[in-house]
Protein backbone atom coordinates (compact mmCIF):
# COMPACT_ATOMS: atom_id res chain seq x y z
CA UNK A 1 0.00 0.00 0.00
CA UNK A 2 1.45 3.33 -1.07
CA UNK A 3 2.35 5.92 1.51
CA UNK A 4 3.53 3.64 4.31
CA UNK A 5 4.51 0.13 5.29
CA UNK A 6 2.01 -2.38 6.62
CA UNK A 7 2.42 -5.86 7.99
CA UNK A 8 0.19 -8.02 5.85
CA UNK A 9 -1.60 -10.81 7.69
CA UNK A 10 -1.74 -14.23 6.12
CA UNK A 11 -5.27 -15.45 5.31
CA UNK A 12 -5.05 -18.20 7.91
CA UNK A 13 -4.60 -15.67 10.72
CA UNK A 14 -8.25 -14.61 10.64
CA UNK A 15 -11.54 -16.05 9.44
CA UNK A 16 -11.40 -18.63 6.59
CA UNK A 17 -10.09 -16.61 3.68
CA UNK A 18 -12.48 -17.69 0.91
CA UNK A 19 -15.51 -17.09 3.11
CA UNK A 20 -14.38 -13.65 4.28
CA UNK A 21 -13.23 -12.57 0.83
CA UNK A 22 -16.52 -13.58 -0.81
CA UNK A 23 -18.46 -11.59 1.76
CA UNK A 24 -16.49 -8.37 1.37
CA UNK A 25 -15.77 -8.52 -2.37
CA UNK A 26 -19.11 -9.79 -3.60
CA UNK A 27 -22.20 -8.04 -4.89
CA UNK A 28 -25.70 -8.98 -5.98
CA UNK A 29 -26.51 -11.37 -8.82
CA UNK A 30 -24.24 -10.66 -11.84
CA UNK A 31 -22.54 -7.78 -9.96
CA UNK A 32 -23.31 -5.34 -12.77
CA UNK A 33 -24.15 -2.49 -10.40
CA UNK A 34 -21.09 -3.15 -8.27
CA UNK A 35 -18.85 -2.83 -11.33
CA UNK A 36 -20.79 0.16 -12.64
CA UNK A 37 -20.10 2.09 -9.42
CA UNK A 38 -16.47 2.18 -10.53
CA UNK A 39 -17.03 2.42 -14.27
CA UNK A 40 -19.25 5.51 -13.96
CA UNK A 41 -16.55 7.43 -12.07
CA UNK A 42 -14.02 6.54 -14.77
CA UNK A 43 -16.34 8.00 -17.43
CA UNK A 44 -16.54 11.40 -15.69
CA UNK A 45 -13.68 13.68 -16.70
CA UNK A 46 -12.35 16.66 -14.78
CA UNK A 47 -11.79 20.18 -16.08
CA UNK A 48 -8.74 21.80 -14.47
CA UNK A 49 -8.02 25.48 -13.82
CA UNK A 50 -4.57 27.06 -13.68
CA UNK A 51 -2.89 30.05 -12.07
CA UNK A 52 -5.05 29.84 -8.97
CA UNK A 53 -3.38 30.26 -5.57
CA UNK A 54 -3.51 26.73 -4.17
CA UNK A 55 -0.56 27.09 -1.81
CA UNK A 56 -3.01 26.14 0.94
CA UNK A 57 -5.82 23.64 0.32
CA UNK A 58 -8.58 23.44 2.95
CA UNK A 59 -10.62 20.21 2.99
CA UNK A 60 -12.70 21.03 6.08
CA UNK A 61 -16.50 20.84 5.95
CA UNK A 62 -19.41 21.50 8.28
CA UNK A 63 -21.77 18.55 8.60
CA UNK A 64 -24.73 18.39 10.98
CA UNK A 65 -23.22 21.12 13.12
CA UNK A 66 -19.79 19.50 13.39
CA UNK A 67 -16.51 20.38 11.70
CA UNK A 68 -14.89 17.48 9.86
CA UNK A 69 -11.32 17.74 8.61
CA UNK A 70 -12.28 16.27 5.24
CA UNK A 71 -15.46 15.13 3.44
CA UNK A 72 -14.73 11.40 3.66
CA UNK A 73 -16.53 9.18 6.20
CA UNK A 74 -16.30 5.44 6.82
CA UNK A 75 -19.50 3.74 5.72
CA UNK A 76 -21.25 1.08 7.81
CA UNK A 77 -19.88 -2.36 6.95
CA UNK A 78 -20.65 -5.58 8.79
CA UNK A 79 -18.56 -8.25 10.51
CA UNK A 80 -15.15 -6.61 10.88
CA UNK A 81 -13.78 -9.61 12.75
CA UNK A 82 -13.90 -11.45 9.42
CA UNK A 83 -11.14 -9.08 8.31
CA UNK A 84 -9.10 -8.73 11.50
CA UNK A 85 -9.16 -10.41 14.94
CA UNK A 86 -9.63 -7.07 16.73
CA UNK A 87 -12.51 -6.19 14.47
CA UNK A 88 -14.31 -2.92 15.08
CA UNK A 89 -12.00 -1.87 17.90
CA UNK A 90 -9.18 -1.69 15.37
CA UNK A 91 -11.42 0.18 12.94
CA UNK A 92 -12.32 2.71 15.62
CA UNK A 93 -8.67 3.29 16.42
CA UNK A 94 -7.73 3.63 12.75
CA UNK A 95 -10.58 6.03 12.03
CA UNK A 96 -9.57 8.13 15.04
CA UNK A 97 -5.90 8.18 14.03
CA UNK A 98 -6.86 9.47 10.58
CA UNK A 99 -9.47 11.91 11.92
CA UNK A 100 -12.36 10.23 10.09
CA UNK A 101 -15.97 9.93 11.21
CA UNK A 102 -17.25 6.34 11.15
CA UNK A 103 -20.78 4.94 10.82
CA UNK A 104 -20.95 1.78 12.96
CA UNK A 105 -23.02 -1.09 11.58
CA UNK A 106 -25.90 -2.80 13.33
CA UNK A 107 -24.14 -5.99 12.21
CA UNK A 108 -20.90 -5.13 14.00
CA UNK A 109 -19.03 -7.97 15.67
CA UNK A 110 -18.21 -5.66 18.60
CA UNK A 111 -20.81 -3.89 20.73
CA UNK A 112 -21.24 -0.14 20.33
CA UNK A 113 -20.23 0.42 23.95
CA UNK A 114 -16.84 -1.25 23.38
CA UNK A 115 -16.38 0.58 20.08
CA UNK A 116 -17.03 3.91 21.79
CA UNK A 117 -14.35 3.11 24.38
CA UNK A 118 -11.80 2.61 21.59
CA UNK A 119 -12.91 5.54 19.46
CA UNK A 120 -11.30 8.96 19.41
CA UNK A 121 -13.25 10.29 16.43
CA UNK A 122 -16.93 10.94 15.67
CA UNK A 123 -19.30 7.97 15.53
CA UNK A 124 -22.68 7.56 13.87
CA UNK A 125 -24.81 4.43 14.21
CA UNK A 126 -26.33 2.59 11.24
CA UNK A 127 -29.71 1.06 11.99
CA UNK A 128 -31.93 -1.63 10.55
CA UNK A 129 -35.42 -1.37 12.04
CA UNK A 130 -36.45 -4.68 13.57
CA UNK A 131 -40.02 -6.00 13.70
CA UNK A 132 -39.54 -5.92 17.50
CA UNK A 133 -39.83 -2.18 17.97
CA UNK A 134 -38.81 -2.43 21.61
CA UNK A 135 -35.49 -3.90 20.50
CA UNK A 136 -35.05 -1.09 17.97
CA UNK A 137 -35.85 1.52 20.61
CA UNK A 138 -33.26 0.01 22.95
CA UNK A 139 -30.62 -0.10 20.20
CA UNK A 140 -31.15 3.59 19.42
CA UNK A 141 -30.86 4.36 23.14
CA UNK A 142 -27.58 2.39 23.33
CA UNK A 143 -26.19 4.34 20.38
CA UNK A 144 -27.16 7.65 21.92
CA UNK A 145 -25.73 6.70 25.32
CA UNK A 146 -22.46 5.69 23.62
CA UNK A 147 -22.04 9.14 22.15
CA UNK A 148 -23.09 8.54 18.56
CA UNK A 149 -23.86 11.82 16.82
CA UNK A 150 -26.47 10.52 14.36
CA UNK A 151 -28.63 7.55 13.41
CA UNK A 152 -28.11 6.34 9.86
CA UNK A 153 -31.20 4.38 8.81
CA UNK A 154 -30.65 1.96 5.92
CA UNK A 155 -33.84 2.11 3.82
CA UNK A 156 -32.91 0.13 0.70
CA UNK A 157 -33.02 -3.33 2.26
CA UNK A 158 -36.52 -4.57 3.14
CA UNK A 159 -34.98 -7.84 1.99
CA UNK A 160 -31.50 -8.82 0.86
CA UNK A 161 -30.44 -9.46 -2.73
CA UNK A 162 -29.20 -12.73 -4.19
CA UNK A 163 -25.50 -12.81 -3.31
CA UNK A 164 -24.14 -15.79 -5.17
CA UNK A 165 -20.52 -15.44 -4.05
CA UNK A 166 -21.74 -15.86 -0.46
CA UNK A 167 -23.94 -18.75 -1.52
CA UNK A 168 -21.04 -20.59 -3.13
CA UNK A 169 -19.02 -20.39 0.09
CA UNK A 170 -22.11 -21.27 2.20
CA UNK A 171 -21.36 -18.14 4.16
CA UNK A 172 -21.81 -18.24 7.90
CA UNK A 173 -20.02 -16.46 10.69
CA UNK A 174 -17.14 -18.55 12.01
CA UNK A 175 -17.21 -19.85 15.56
CA UNK A 176 -16.46 -17.10 18.04
CA UNK A 177 -17.76 -14.29 15.82
CA UNK A 178 -21.28 -12.90 16.27
CA UNK A 179 -23.35 -9.85 15.42
CA UNK A 180 -23.11 -8.49 18.94
CA UNK A 181 -25.97 -6.00 18.77
CA UNK A 182 -28.37 -8.81 17.87
CA UNK A 183 -27.68 -10.95 20.94
CA UNK A 184 -30.96 -9.94 22.62
CA UNK A 185 -32.80 -11.50 19.65
CA UNK A 186 -31.17 -14.90 20.10
CA UNK A 187 -28.54 -16.91 18.28
CA UNK A 188 -30.42 -17.31 15.01
CA UNK A 189 -30.62 -13.55 14.46
CA UNK A 190 -26.86 -13.23 14.87
CA UNK A 191 -26.21 -15.34 11.79
CA UNK A 192 -26.68 -13.84 8.33
CA UNK A 193 -29.81 -14.83 6.45
CA UNK A 194 -29.16 -13.10 3.17
CA UNK A 195 -27.48 -15.43 0.75
CA UNK A 196 -29.08 -17.11 -2.22
CA UNK A 197 -29.09 -20.46 -0.42
CA UNK A 198 -30.53 -19.21 2.85
CA UNK A 199 -33.26 -16.94 1.50
CA UNK A 200 -33.46 -13.18 1.22
CA UNK A 201 -35.60 -12.30 4.23
CA UNK A 202 -33.86 -11.59 7.51
CA UNK A 203 -35.38 -11.83 10.97
CA UNK A 204 -33.47 -8.63 11.73
CA UNK A 205 -35.08 -6.38 9.12
CA UNK A 206 -38.73 -5.27 9.04
CA UNK A 207 -39.95 -5.66 5.45
CA UNK A 208 -43.13 -3.77 6.37
CA UNK A 209 -41.27 -0.53 7.14
CA UNK A 210 -42.90 2.59 5.64
CA UNK A 211 -42.59 6.36 5.79
CA UNK A 212 -44.78 6.57 8.89
CA UNK A 213 -42.18 4.51 10.72
CA UNK A 214 -39.59 7.18 9.95
CA UNK A 215 -41.74 9.62 11.90
CA UNK A 216 -41.67 7.18 14.82
CA UNK A 217 -37.92 6.68 14.58
CA UNK A 218 -37.27 10.43 14.59
CA UNK A 219 -39.26 10.66 17.83
CA UNK A 220 -37.05 8.17 19.71
CA UNK A 221 -34.14 10.50 20.40
CA UNK A 222 -32.75 13.93 19.69
CA UNK A 223 -30.20 12.46 17.29
CA UNK A 224 -30.54 13.47 13.63
CA UNK A 225 -31.71 10.65 11.37
CA UNK A 226 -29.98 10.24 8.00
CA UNK A 227 -31.50 7.94 5.38
CA UNK A 228 -29.06 5.70 3.51
CA UNK A 229 -30.09 4.11 0.24
CA UNK A 230 -31.91 6.83 -1.72
CA UNK A 231 -31.62 6.81 -5.53
CA UNK A 232 -35.01 8.21 -6.57
CA UNK A 233 -35.60 11.98 -6.34
CA UNK A 234 -39.21 11.36 -5.26
CA UNK A 235 -37.94 9.40 -2.26
CA UNK A 236 -35.53 12.21 -1.42
CA UNK A 237 -38.40 14.68 -1.25
CA UNK A 238 -40.44 12.31 0.94
CA UNK A 239 -37.46 11.79 3.24
CA UNK A 240 -37.25 15.51 3.93
CA UNK A 241 -41.03 15.74 4.41
CA UNK A 242 -40.80 13.01 7.08
CA UNK A 243 -38.01 14.61 9.07
CA UNK A 244 -34.80 13.17 7.65
CA UNK A 245 -31.82 15.33 8.62
CA UNK A 246 -29.70 14.06 5.74
CA UNK A 247 -29.68 11.67 2.79
CA UNK A 248 -27.08 9.21 1.51
CA UNK A 249 -27.31 8.39 -2.19
CA UNK A 250 -26.41 4.72 -2.27
CA UNK A 251 -27.12 1.45 -4.08
CA UNK A 252 -25.76 -0.57 -1.12
CA UNK A 253 -22.43 -1.05 -2.85
CA UNK A 254 -24.16 -3.10 -5.55
CA UNK A 255 -25.01 -5.75 -2.96
CA UNK A 256 -28.82 -5.82 -3.15
CA UNK A 257 -30.66 -5.05 -6.41
CA UNK A 258 -28.51 -5.58 -9.48
CA UNK A 259 -28.71 -3.43 -12.65
CA UNK A 260 -29.27 -0.24 -10.67
CA UNK A 261 -27.43 2.87 -11.85
CA UNK A 262 -24.19 3.79 -10.17
CA UNK A 263 -24.64 6.02 -7.15
CA UNK A 264 -22.77 8.85 -8.90
CA UNK A 265 -25.19 8.61 -11.85
CA UNK A 266 -28.18 9.00 -9.52
CA UNK A 267 -26.62 11.87 -7.56
CA UNK A 268 -27.39 14.91 -9.76
CA UNK A 269 -31.15 14.30 -9.90
CA UNK A 270 -31.34 13.67 -6.16
CA UNK A 271 -29.28 16.80 -5.51
CA UNK A 272 -31.72 18.81 -7.60
CA UNK A 273 -34.67 17.44 -5.60
CA UNK A 274 -32.98 18.10 -2.25
CA UNK A 275 -31.97 21.61 -3.31
CA UNK A 276 -29.67 22.09 -0.34
CA UNK A 277 -32.37 21.61 2.29
CA UNK A 278 -30.45 18.82 4.07
CA UNK A 279 -26.89 17.46 3.74
CA UNK A 280 -26.46 15.06 0.84
CA UNK A 281 -23.83 12.33 0.94
CA UNK A 282 -22.86 9.55 -1.46
CA UNK A 283 -21.38 6.09 -1.20
CA UNK A 284 -20.53 3.47 -3.78
CA UNK A 285 -17.37 3.16 -5.86
CA UNK A 286 -15.17 5.77 -4.17
CA UNK A 287 -11.58 4.63 -4.70
CA UNK A 288 -9.64 7.80 -5.49
CA UNK A 289 -9.47 11.38 -4.34
CA UNK A 290 -10.69 12.37 -7.80
CA UNK A 291 -13.87 10.35 -7.12
CA UNK A 292 -14.44 12.44 -4.01
CA UNK A 293 -14.00 15.67 -5.96
CA UNK A 294 -16.39 14.49 -8.70
CA UNK A 295 -19.02 13.63 -6.08
CA UNK A 296 -18.76 17.06 -4.47
CA UNK A 297 -18.91 18.75 -7.88
CA UNK A 298 -22.16 16.91 -8.68
CA UNK A 299 -23.94 17.85 -5.47
CA UNK A 300 -22.71 15.81 -2.50
CA UNK A 301 -21.41 17.45 0.68
CA UNK A 302 -19.39 14.36 1.61
CA UNK A 303 -18.79 10.74 0.62
CA UNK A 304 -18.47 7.43 2.43
CA UNK A 305 -16.06 4.58 1.70
CA UNK A 306 -16.72 0.93 2.52
CA UNK A 307 -14.66 -1.82 0.93
CA UNK A 308 -11.41 0.23 0.78
CA UNK A 309 -11.08 0.58 4.53
CA UNK A 310 -12.11 -3.05 5.10
CA UNK A 311 -9.23 -4.10 2.85
CA UNK A 312 -7.02 -1.78 4.89
CA UNK A 313 -8.28 -3.38 8.10
CA UNK A 314 -7.49 -6.85 6.73
CA UNK A 315 -4.02 -5.81 5.61
CA UNK A 316 -2.88 -3.83 8.63
CA UNK A 317 -5.50 -3.47 11.35
CA UNK A 318 -5.93 0.04 12.73
CA UNK A 319 -2.94 1.39 10.79
CA UNK A 320 -4.34 -0.10 7.59
CA UNK A 321 -7.64 1.72 8.08
CA UNK A 322 -5.85 4.99 8.83
CA UNK A 323 -3.55 4.63 5.83
CA UNK A 324 -6.43 4.13 3.41
CA UNK A 325 -8.04 7.35 4.64
CA UNK A 326 -4.76 9.28 4.47
CA UNK A 327 -4.15 8.20 0.88
CA UNK A 328 -7.62 9.37 -0.17
CA UNK A 329 -7.27 12.69 1.64
CA UNK A 330 -3.87 13.32 0.05
CA UNK A 331 -5.31 12.51 -3.37
CA UNK A 332 -8.29 14.80 -2.73
CA UNK A 333 -6.00 17.70 -1.82
CA UNK A 334 -3.95 17.15 -4.97
CA UNK A 335 -7.07 16.95 -7.15
CA UNK A 336 -8.47 20.14 -5.59
CA UNK A 337 -5.22 22.00 -6.22
CA UNK A 338 -4.95 20.82 -9.82
CA UNK A 339 -8.56 21.81 -10.48
CA UNK A 340 -7.97 25.27 -8.98
CA UNK A 341 -10.13 24.66 -5.89
CA UNK A 342 -8.34 25.78 -2.71
CA UNK A 343 -11.37 25.03 -0.52
CA UNK A 344 -14.37 22.73 -0.62
CA UNK A 345 -16.78 25.58 -1.41
CA UNK A 346 -14.85 26.22 -4.63
CA UNK A 347 -15.75 22.77 -6.00
CA UNK A 348 -18.68 23.22 -8.40
CA UNK A 349 -19.95 21.62 -11.57
CA UNK A 350 -17.43 23.76 -13.41
CA UNK A 351 -14.88 21.14 -12.32
CA UNK A 352 -16.57 18.56 -14.59
CA UNK A 353 -15.52 18.35 -18.23
CA UNK A 354 -18.66 18.61 -20.36
CA UNK A 355 -17.18 17.44 -23.62
CA UNK A 356 -16.57 19.21 -26.92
Amino acid sequence: MAGGSLRIRRPGQGAPFALAYAYVAGGAADEITMRRNRQAFAEILLRPRVLVDVSRVDTRIQLLGHTLEFPILLAPTAYHKLAHPRGERATAQGAGAAGAAWVVSTYATTAIEEIAEAATGPLWFQLYVNPDRGFTRDLVARAAASGCAAICLTVDSPLFGARYREARTRFRLPRGIAAEHLRPLGGRAQQPAHTALQGVYSSMVDAALTWKDLDWLCSLSKLPVILKGILNPADARLAIDHGAAGIIVSNHGGRNLDTLPASIEALPAVAEAVAGRVPLLLDGGIRRGTDVLKSLALGAQAVLIGRPYVWGLAAGGAEGVAQVVRILVDELRAAMALCGCPEIAAITRDAIWRGI
